[in-house]
């Protein structure tokens, strides 16, 4: 790891309170950012904005799919705006720069009867109701996995029916949950949870075996092996996408599904989520004065 990149780290830990993934995934950007700087022989303070289009031509060329595009170009915005507040560059090459026309891409979202499908799936098995409570939650809540597996038996209040979440740049918000969750997770906490708690300073609240917290690994697992015979692929993210479209499509507030989502900015949840032409078709129809 190079000082420039030790320094970009460790400015991202202590200002940005980054989580130790999104540090991760940071660092893998760079280095690749680096690699490429390398070979085209170009010095890191005479970047340009045709530098980084090409770097982020070749990632898409060589096989990286939209979200990892995406999230280099947040790597390096954030490298950049560091370098400038340095005083290594005059002047932002990332200012202004636009996602190229055709990278947008939205993941597949799946039906409601196919989600419902896929919530029940989980029966007769060890864990069966822990990881129906753990597809209810994702569905219900549109948890990221990260905020999903470190959620905390104290984080949840029934009574309220919402959760505590702490999302990307330990940022904290309430997002409810629907009375089918939270049925879900009362039984897995009242009838499983209870036997797998065997070290007793875990507080998380899905746990795998011995009393270990589940990881992001086996969460990714499980929902791999639940949605086999669905034509999508589907991960964690596809449910948190479920969750953000068919709520907008059933006519939610974008600024009420932004809050819910813990986005910074409106404009990551106008592009996260889609609108069907049935749903505008409807709005049209509602509120046009001759719909």
């Amino acid at each position: 790891m190079n000082d420039l990149t030790k320094r970009f780290l460790n400015y991202l830990t202590v200002e940005k309170g980054l989580s130790e993934n999104t540090m991760r995934a940071y660092k893998n950007d760079l280095n690749k950012f680096y690699s490429f700087l390398e070979e085209s022989g170009t010095d890191i303070s005479r970047i340009t904005k045709n530098d980084l289009t090409s770097h982020l031509n070749r990632l898409r060329d060589r096989g990286s799919q939209t979200p990892t595009i995406a999230r280099n170009i947040s790597s390096l915005r954030g490298l950049c705006r560091f370098m400038l507040s340095e005083g290594m560059i005059s002047e932002d090459p990332m200012e202004n720069f636009s996602t190229p026309k055709g990278w947008k891409h939205l993941p597949g979202v799946l039906r409601v009867d196919e989600v419902v499908s896929l919530i029940e799936k989980p029966r007769g098995g060890k864990f069966s109701l822990r990881d129906k409570a753990l597809l209810e939650l994702l569905y219900s809540s549109g948890l990221r996995a990260s905020e999903i597996i470190g959620l905390k038996v104290k984080d949840i209040n029934f009574e309220a029916g919402f959760i505590i979440v702490m999302g990307k740049g330990s940022r904290e918000r309430v997002v409810p949950m629907n009375e089918r969750a939270m049925r879900s997770l009362k039984k897995y906490m009242t009838e499983l949870r209870p036997r797998l708690h065997r070290r007793k300073t875990v507080q998380n609240f899905f746990l795998a075996k011995a009393g270990r917290p589940l990881t992001r690994q086996r969460l990714w697992q499980l929902i791999k092996s639940y949605s086999s015979e669905l034509s999508l692929k589907v991960s964690p993210h596809t449910l948190r996408h479920c969750f953000a479209s068919h709520l907008l499509e059933g006519g939610a507030d974008l600024r009420a599904l932004q809050k819910m989502l813990g986005h910074v900015d409106i404009s990551t949840t106008q592009i996260y989520t889609k609108v069907t032409p049935e749903r505008l078709k409807k709005v049209h129809k509602d509120y046009h004065p001759r719909g």
